[in-house]
């Protein structure tokens, strides 16, 4: 029987290199800005994304792998990153730590949702957290850094929004006011918004369908409910931006899908992408860690899309090429003993080598180490066991000649900086 990865899932294949390589730029950048990496489980109790996510959210809904586990404990597979550092850093009691303290990862989440292009349901993020610092500036470094990496990628064009949706104790009177507004409007909202009504209003304005957003077009904006404190922090936000040199829009109208928000949101959007055009999100969570049975704890960060990454680096980004590839071709048994030490000798260098591994024919080995793409062959038969003298041959120019075993890694490179 023959079979087929699960519908949204997908292997990497061709496409590793360009992985690897974002990766690392990741790790690069990040850790200059003193991030380091966290590597939580990719199954966590389903309460830690249900109290977070919020329960009347389209992933709590509709998208979330949730399951009983073979001792009846509701599990899930983690549909975001924030919520699982969060539960880390109080059970570990990170909080006891110098301020402040910061994470990033990289790694897979899961949502079932309808797979579409740079949409999966095995997907990919990058995402940073920082916890314990309430001051503006944190936000705006947050979005220089991701500034920063997307400028390394030579990712140019981008939109960087913002808005403020308030605290605790400004919402409720902004929350307030939108149910009225809405109230009459109900009818005409699709059966998700009508459903999210009446348990949190703000939800609808979340929602992606054309009809709601054209009845959504008149909403009152929470910028006008702010409060003293959260108005000075959105204005001083974008000040901290303009001191980073980050050119902004304030965009009212973005709510973001996750409960937890406080104060700054953002957005990284592109026109290269169609409809999913967001390729980084994310803003302040101040009231988390407390919520989930931490101390008082201010705390913000973001998450970037990989999948959606991909497909802007795919076609722009060129990738610095990997060290000279070396095959070792060799002519005879005599020759395989030889021919074993001088592979060893390179990989111990640091130089990817490969070999046939049984004996074929040279010309076969020839047409192998061209399939496979590599830089040099370096060629092992009786005459150069008994010279000590080894033949080579450029596949990419077709240049060849002699080198002794001293001569092999400087050949190397030479070839390699010919490339």
């Amino acid at each position: 029987m023959k079979y087929n990865s699960l519908r949204g899932m997908q292997d990497i294949i061709e496409q590793v290199q360009l992985w690897q390589y974002i990766e690392k730029i990741v790790r690069e950048i990040f850790e200059v800005f003193n991030f380091r990496e966290i590597r939580t489980p990719i199954l966590e109790n389903a309460e830690v994304f249900l109290r977070s996510i919020g329960e009347d959210t389209d992933i709590v809904e509709k998208e979330m792998y949730i399951f009983k586990d073979k001792k009846g404990r509701t599990v899930a597979l983690r549909p975001e990153g924030t919520a699982s550092v969060v539960r880390a850093y109080i059970q570990h009691n990170l909080f006891n730590k110098p301020v402040p303290q910061k994470f990033y990862y990289i790694g897979p989440m899961f949502r079932y949702e309808r797979p579409q292009k740079g949409r999966f349901r095995q997907f990919h993020q990058i995402g940073a957290e920082c916890f314990g610092i309430s001051s503006p500036w944190v936000d705006a470094e947050l979005i220089y850094m991701i500034k920063n990496f997307f400028e390394r990628l030579k990712i140019r064009d981008l939109n960087y929004e913002i808005n403020s949706l308030g605290c605790k104790n400004c919402r409720p009177e902004y929350r307030k006011e939108l149910f009225n507004f809405l109230s009459n409007k109900v009818p005409h909202l699709c059966n998700d918004c009508q459903r999210r009504f009446e348990r949190n209003p703000l939800r609808v304005l979340d929602c992606k369908v054309e009809s709601c957003k054209e009845v959504l077009k008149e909403t009152p904006l929470i910028l006008n409910f702010l409060c003293d404190d959260c108005k000075q922090h959105f204005f001083q936000l974008q000040r901290e931006l303009e001191d980073f040199n980050i050119t902004y829009t304030v965009n009212p109208k973005i709510v973001r899908g996750l409960d937890y928000y406080t104060r700054t949101v953002f957005e990284v959007t592109t026109n290269a992408l169609g409809a999913q055009n967001a390729i980084a999100a994310g803003g302040r969570y101040d009231d988390l860690v407390e919520f989930f049975g931490g101390p008082p704890t201010p705390a913000a960060g973001f998450a970037i899309g990989i999948e959606r990454l991909i497909e802007l680096c795919s076609t722009a980004l060129s990738i610095p090429p990997n060290t000279a590839f070396v095959y070792v071709a060799y002519i005879g048994s005599e020759s395989k003993k030889e021919a074993k030490r001088i592979i060893n000798f390179l990989r111990e260098n640091g130089i990817t080598t490969e070999t046939a591994y049984e004996e074929v024919s040279l010309k076969s080995q020839m047409r192998r180490a061209d399939r496979l793409g590599v830089n040099i062959v370096i060629i092992i038969g009786e005459d150069e066991i008994k010279k000590s003298i080894y033949r080579w041959k450029n596949m990419k120019t077709g240049v060849e000649g002699e080198c002794s075993f001293n001569e092999l890694i400087e050949l190397v490179r030479r070839v390699n900086d010919q490339k």
